[in-house]
């Protein structure tokens, strides 16, 4: 298989994360943009314009610790609540089991007592 001009234009966009700083990922987009213009490939200018459209995204990459984990794992727990949530139809109570779920802290009132100190006993 040949490597293309298109395909080395595409991969090109992988350099923008190797860059040490938003000003140099900036100036590689720029380039990525310019040969994506020169190739002239509808599949290539796509991708440029995707890409173009993401572009603070990409760029908030670097001002963001260089990962999104925190929030992936959270939308992972969210989504596996959502599966299981089928029969909750309170809203309250789904917001109320996504942060239970979510290891969020809050002060919760106590409940008011139903019995005396010393219930009956049953035989």
């Amino acid at each position: 298989m040949a490597i293309t001009g298109d395909f080395l234009v595409a991969t090109d966009i992988r350099w923008v994360y190797e860059a040490e700083s938003p000003r140099e990922a900036r100036s590689r987009l720029e380039r990525f943009y310019e040969l994506a213009r020169i190739a002239g490939t509808p599949e290539v200018l796509r991708l440029a314009k995707t890409i173009k459209r993401w572009e603070p995204e990409v760029l908030s990459f670097f001002t963001t610790g260089r990962t999104n984990a925190r929030s992936e794992a959270m939308n992972l727990v969210t989504e596996k609540l959502r599966r299981n949530a089928h029969g909750i139809r309170n809203f309250e109570n789904y917001r109320l089991r996504l942060l239970l779920h979510s290891g969020v802290q809050w002060n919760t009132q106590p409940t008011a007592r139903i019995r005396g100190r010393h219930p009956r006993l049953s035989a």
